[in-house]
């Protein structure tokens, strides 16, 4: 605790040489080894506190500027240690400001009354003709909104988690604003009951009003010219710049929206990058990514989607207003020029071609394609396995993390195959065999969801999907059972018993989090009871994360069950190796389809525009000298590898299982 005194009669002299005046000078009280030197032309009003001005800082091209107060008008204010403030063309009220910040040419800098600083605004997320706002808050996670935005029909469960965030706002509510220690604000406009966290770098923005900017040492906040934001949070480690414009706001960790991006009644959670386009009432879950000017996303919830240019929604279907939403489920990409009419359910890594006016909803058909043609929509299921895309964008994500914050707010499971897409490629298989039974085997064309299919479109939909049903619960089988040396089967059956009761049934996605669903409503009815703080509904989401293999075995184990037609207690030696032998069938297979599909980045096609002014050898030579050779790329390598490596896993463990023969 820093101890104030009274100015001494000298050090009001000095001041008032400097060209400071005061209010009344027996209101400003400072430090004890505080000295005026580098104070002036400053008018001081209310109570003031004033640290000590010994730090020189160096900016940019090594210009030097000594800590001290010039130029401004300070009115209610504590000033720490070691601060520079110049150029203050209005005033700075009612402000706390840490040690070492740097703050020059701000036109006006206060609180108005009583703020909560951006905590409890209303978000009318998803549906613009209101009925799912929620509660923004400095610590909102994406499964928390997720539940807030979508379980409105338990009206006990919203009731209470509005009333906790209530509490929390409440609990923020402060007649003084907050500036951290060593942050940079310059050349900015209007700040205006703004709450801003440590090593923020704030440079040419013009509007900052009620909202908290939670920077931290760990992951800095940056906001660049032009940026105008109004009731809003900013999560650790979120970069806004080039002129975007926020409008009632939650900007997730590791989030960049840049180039003129707007956003409005928006949720963005972990790593969504924002460019160029529009944003208006949706729940963009981790990794929502969009990176063009003519790309709008409305009304709709995403996660995982990278949105091409031309591409949106429309909420507007019928005359009673812009009231209809989508969702589109993880991992869907929409292509240059899509078009979705709400509302439209879109199942996971399904790629959106074209323009689809007829209200699908093809959630149980994932990693599909859905394509115009000719203004009817065709769904090719399971065709996205083979793809080269998906699979790439699944080993990126991890890798685009963008979060440096220890604490992580999202929990978020990057896992492709997952009991909550495996449930949905196996709803998918009885879908595509009762269309079969209904229509005949032969028919040309089938119906489903406002969606045509073609034969052979579904029975290639069936073998991907139980290609990939094969691949997960060999994954999980050979996972369980480890690098273990068995002696007989009894120790493999005890090995494969699971460690909890939890996982059966269904699994759901909660922007992010993987989880049963059995889980997750027990969690549900715990806050429906008031068992739950904000903070341990926070911790639950996060301990349901980190048991996810666990969740995972015991769900696994039962469809394995299922598929042998006998239970652990009798599974034998054989019923091990065919599974292995399957499921090694089943990642060759699908790693092969992958390749091929790679390979066709490097046909004639591709080469078009290469070796503009040679002849065909030139075009080559071009070619791999810009884009390399399929044999060499590094992707490719990593398939073939992938195949070598999963071959000799499986042959691996069948030679260990070989004692139980």
């Amino acid at each position: 605790m820093t101890h104030y005194r009274q100015l001494t009669e000298k050090e009001i002299a000095a001041l008032t040489i400097y060209g400071c005046t005061a209010e009344n000078w027996k209101r400003v009280t400072v430090a004890e080894k505080f000295k005026p030197d580098y104070i002036s032309n400053v008018h001081f009003s209310g109570e003031i506190k004033l640290g000590v001005f010994e730090k020189t800082f160096e900016l940019a091209g090594g210009l030097k500027k000594h800590a001290g107060l010039y130029n401004c008008c300070l009115h209610n204010c504590i000033i720490g240690n070691n601060i520079y403030i110049d150029k203050i063309h209005n005033y700075i009220a009612n402000y706390i400001i840490e040690d070492n910040t740097f703050i020059d040419n701000i036109n006006l800098l206060l609180v108005d009354g009583v703020s909560s600083f951006g905590n409890g605004v209303k978000v009318p997320v998803m549906n613009e003709g209101g009925g799912r706002e929620i509660s923004i808050f400095d610590n909102l996670s994406a499964p928390l909104a997720y539940i807030q935005t979508l379980y409105r029909h338990r009206k006990n469960l919203i009731l209470n988690i509005q009333l906790l965030i209530d509490n929390y706002a409440k609990a923020q509510q402060s007649k003084k604003g907050y500036i951290g220690k060593n942050v940079r604000m310059v050349n900015c406009g209007s700040i205006k009951n703004v709450r801003i966290g440590n090593c923020a770098i704030i440079e040419g923005a013009s509007i900052l009003e009620n909202g908290t900017i939670n920077s931290n040492d760990e992951a800095p906040v940056i906001i660049g010219s032009g940026v105008k934001c109004k009731d809003f949070i900013l999560s650790s480690g979120v970069e806004v710049t080039d002129s975007t414009l926020i409008s009632r706001c939650f900007i997730g960790q590791g989030c960049i929206l840049a180039k003129h991006y707007s956003a409005l009644d928006s949720l963005f959670f972990s790593n969504c990058q924002g460019m160029h386009g529009e944003a208006t009432a949706i729940f963009a879950g981790p990794y929502t990514v969009t990176h063009h000017k003519s790309t709008l996303l409305i009304a709709g919830m995403f996660s995982f989607l990278n949105a091409g240019s031309g591409s949106n929604q429309s909420n507007h279907m019928y005359k009673l207003g812009p009231i209809h939403q989508g969702i589109c489920e993880r991992g869907s990409k929409t292509t240059s020029d899509s078009f979705l009419l709400w509302p439209a359910k879109i199942g996971a890594f399904t790629l959106v071609m074209g323009r689809h006016h007829k209200h699908s909803d093809t959630s149980d058909l994932p990693f599909s394609y859905l394509i115009e043609n000719a203004s009817e929509s065709f769904l090719v299921p399971g065709v996205n396995l083979r793809s080269v895309g998906t699979i790439r964008d699944a080993q990126k994500w991890p890798k685009r993390d963008n979060r440096k914050d220890s604490r992580k707010l999202d929990p978020i499971n990057f896992n492709l195959l997952s009991p909550y897409t495996i449930q949905k490629m196996m709803k998918g298989v009885d879908v595509l065999k009762k269309l079969q039974q209904i229509s005949g085997e032969t028919t040309d064309l089938y119906v489903y969801q406002n969606c045509n299919i073609k034969n052979s479109s579904l029975r290639n939909g069936l073998e991907l999907y139980e290609i990939a049903i094969s691949k997960f619960l060999g994954n999980s089988l050979i996972s369980r059972l480890g690098d273990k040396i068995y002696n007989n089967i009894e120790e493999v059956r005890a090995r494969l018993k699971p460690d909890t009761p939890k996982g059966l049934g269904e699994w759901i996605d909660l922007s992010g989090l993987i989880a049963p669903k059995g889980k997750i409503d027990e969690l549900l009815s715990a806050i429906e009871q008031n068992k739950y703080s904000l903070e341990k509904i926070q911790s639950e989401f996060e301990r349901m994360h980190a048991q996810y293999y666990n969740y995972e075995w015991t769900w696994a184990k039962n469809k394995l069950e299922f598929y042998w037609n006998k239970t652990i207690d009798e599974v034998t030696y054989e019923d091990l190796v065919k599974t292995i032998e399957h499921w090694k069938k089943s990642v060759v297979k699908l790693d092969q389809l992958i390749y091929c599909d790679a390979k066709k980045e490097f046909n004639l096609n591709s080469k078009t525009g290469f070796g503009v002014d040679g002849d065909e050898n030139q075009k080559h030579q071009d070619f791999e000298s810009v884009r390399g050779n399929f044999e060499s790329n590094p992707f490719v390598l990593e398939v073939l590898n992938h195949i070598k490596t999963k071959t000799e896993l499986g042959n691996d463990m069948i030679e260990r299982l070989s004692a139980l023969k």
